[in-house]
């Protein structure tokens, strides 16, 4: 039976078919010539690769009547009915393109100018993250940037994961190449490993196996979450373990420990300190990646390191050690030359706890943002936490906000507009810190290699005089931001523009300025003593001539590399066991015996807790008794050895003589 009678008993038109049906492909297969040859046919074309040459031209026209000729039309309809979209595409790709872009862009400007899109316009608009983009935009804060002239919407502290690897800054400088090395190959050939972001594990590291730190989540409110570190009970035992190995004072003990516990992280901590002091920089660096990677591997899934929002308190003894590995890993990033990375660590310290700063990042983030050249961060950070924070009473603030935005009046892709607007604020903040802070010129200058002028050695508020008048604790800021910042002023543009601003400084000096005593009465009123975060921030920086002047004033607490200044209101999970403790009244004759025999000792039992006389005198003769003992069973044991007898010395003397 042929196609048309089957067609004539069904009843189907040609018209009533479905797309793509089971007798559209039949005829599809049987038709003696292509289908796409027949719409060729249809348009007047009989070469397809004319197609090519006018895909930009109008339709053709019929030579007769100077009509378009609606074939085109009546193909793609016919090709869509069958379903062929692809076969649209390719025999009028330009036609059909240039609609879907039309249609597209215009989708997306009326989403742009509804700012209450739906799920249907985001739909059609197929473009999730410009959504995203236009949420945030609508709801978040912004931030103009003077350098790059875009507005950033990130949170001030918003870290991100490229830039906390070292080797990625590393990179930028010297390339992959010079960088990697050999590594490429060993990567490929070491086994799996977790894969982080704060550190990346070593082949020469111990096997890691869970360690008993676990992280959760105690609460959340008005969007920050707030989490802490928790020991389980294998890990505190290891941890009473370390402080006897503390208290006996020998690094051997800590050695035999991480033998047993690689991972443990108070342990690399100051095993850390104990190879840093022996000038084992590439050891010492190593052993803080392993905390880190220790740390990390511990972290509760819903810990973000990014985000800004999640907070750790350093009242916890569990999350100290956090806080000190990311410290200790910052100073050996800036000291192998990675300021931009170091400045994100920097970030993700001061993100943990922004509003307490239990390490005083403050004192440290505006040299890593010189260092690294994000002049920008740093006005902005200045510009945001001025109102609540007051950073320009600190003096690497104060120094530090006039110079990047000095640098920035030096860029080449602002306009002289700009340029002058940030000098003209940078001339306006180093004059007031040069008010503010008038011990700052005279050592800064010096630290430079710089010779001052007369007029400003000579004069009473720059001169000598002016370290006597001021307190400990403004001193030890001062110092702290000459020894570490010095090297960003030696530049001879810096110096020069530093000596026009001090000589206007010297003519407002000379008028009856009511800044300059209300500079006077804030020097004498603040800075009275420093708070507990910036003696731990001097701890661990170890800056020669900072740290001699801050021990003076805690040498009566013991200073420990694994928990530096503990907080006073620290909030303890578990407590260390009480431990035997030798007698208070032992003395140097008891201290011989228990050389000599370790088994001695002067008082058994429980102490006398009633403090009665009677019991007091029993103990005392009980210790005199033993003591007693101890030395009789010493002498006992004492055998001294005859020298050998000779039979006949008179003889051997003769035969010596002889």
């Amino acid at each position: 039976m042929s196609r048309r009678a089957l067609r004539r008993l069904r009843g189907d038109q040609r018209g009533q078919e479905e797309p793509g049906g089971p007798l559209e492909a039949e005829e599809e297969l049987l038709s003696p010539e292509p289908r796409s040859l027949r719409l060729l046919e249809e348009r007047g074309v009989n070469n397809p690769f004319q197609l090519i040459t006018d895909l930009d031209g109008d339709p053709p026209s019929d030579p007769d009547t100077g009509q378009v000729a609606h074939s085109k039309e009546n193909a793609e309809e016919e090709l869509e009915k069958d379903g062929k979209v692809a076969g649209t595409q390719e025999i009028l790709p330009g036609k059909t393109k240039k609609k879907k872009k039309k249609k597209k862009g215009k989708k997306l400007a009326n989403a742009d100018g509804l700012p209450d899109a739906g799920i249907d316009d985001a739909d059609e608009l197929g473009d999730i993250d410009r959504i995203l983009d236009h949420i945030e935009n609508s709801n978040g804060f912004t931030y103009h940037n003077q350098i790059s002239g875009v507005s950033d919407t990130r949170p001030l502290l918003y870290v991100e994961h490229r830039n906390l690897s070292a080797e990625t800054e590393l990179k930028k400088y010297f390339g992959s190449r010079a960088v990697m090395g050999d590594q490429r190959q060993r990567q490929r050939q070491r086994p799996h490993q977790r894969s982080t972001w704060l550190t990346s594990p070593k082949n020469t590291w111990p096997r890691y196996s869970k360690t008993g730190i676990t992280m959760s989540l105690l609460e959340t409110r008005r969007g920050v979450q707030y989490f802490t570190f928790e020991h389980q009970r294998d890990y505190q035992q290891v941890q009473f373990k370390f402080l006897d190995a503390v208290e006996s004072m020998d690094p051997n003990n800590i050695v035999l420990l991480l033998q047993m516990n690689p991972y443990h992280v108070d342990s690399l901590l100051q095993l850390s300190d104990v190879c840093r002091q022996q000038e084992d920089q590439e050891m010492a660096r190593d052993i803080i990646e392993r905390a880190l990677y220790s740390l990390e591997c511990g972290f509760h899934p819903v810990f973000s390191l990014t985000s800004g929002t999640c907070r750790l308190d350093y009242c916890r003894p569990e999350n100290r050690g956090f806080y000190l590995a990311l410290f200790k890993h910052l100073y050996f990033l800036e000291k192998r030359g990675c300021p931009r990375t170091a400045l994100e660590f920097c970030k993700l310290i001061l993100s943990l706890d922004p509003e307490n700063d239990p390490l005083c990042m403050l004192l440290l983030i505006d040299f890593l943002s010189l260092r690294s050249r994000e002049y920008s961060f740093l006005i902005r950070m200045f510009d945001e936490w001025e109102t609540h924070r007051n950073l320009s009473q600190l003096p690497n603030f104060a120094f530090s906000v006039p110079l990047a935005l000095f640098h920035v009046g030096q860029l080449d892709d602002l306009s002289e507009e700009e340029k002058r607007t940030s000098t003209d604020r940078a001339n306006s903040l180093i004059r007031q810190a040069l008010i503010m802070f008038p011990g700052v010129l005279l050592p800064l200058l010096d630290s430079c290699g710089v010779q001052p002028d007369a007029d400003v050695t000579n004069h009473k508020y720059f001169g000598e005089m002016v370290k006597s008048r001021q307190t400990a604790a403004l001193t030890q800021l001062i110092s702290l931001y000459i020894e570490r910042s010095h090297s960003l002023w030696k530049e001879a543009a810096v110096i020069s523009w530093l000596e026009t601003n001090v000589h206007e400084v010297l003519h407002l000096l000379n008028s009856d300025n009511p800044f300059i005593q209300e500079c006077e009465q804030r020097r004498k009123v603040r800075y009275q003593s420093a708070p507990r975060n910036i003696l731990r921030h001097i701890i661990l920086s170890e800056i020669k001539g900072v740290s001699i002047a801050m021990h003076l004033e805690v040498s009566t607490q013991p200073v420990l590399g694994f928990d530096p200044l503990p907080p006073v209101d620290s909030i303890v999970s578990y407590s260390r066991p009480e431990r035997t403790s030798r007698a208070p009244n032992e003395g140097t004759l008891s201290l011989f015996f228990r050389s000599l025999l370790p088994n001695f000792n002067l008082q058994v039992g429980e102490p006398n807790q009633d403090g009665e006389a009677a019991g007091a005198g029993r103990d005392l003769n009980r210790g005199v008794n033993q003591l007693m003992a101890a030395m009789r069973d010493m002498l006992a044991n004492i055998q001294f050895q005859e020298p050998p007898r000779e039979d006949n010395p008179d003889e051997e003397a003769d035969a010596e003589w002889d």
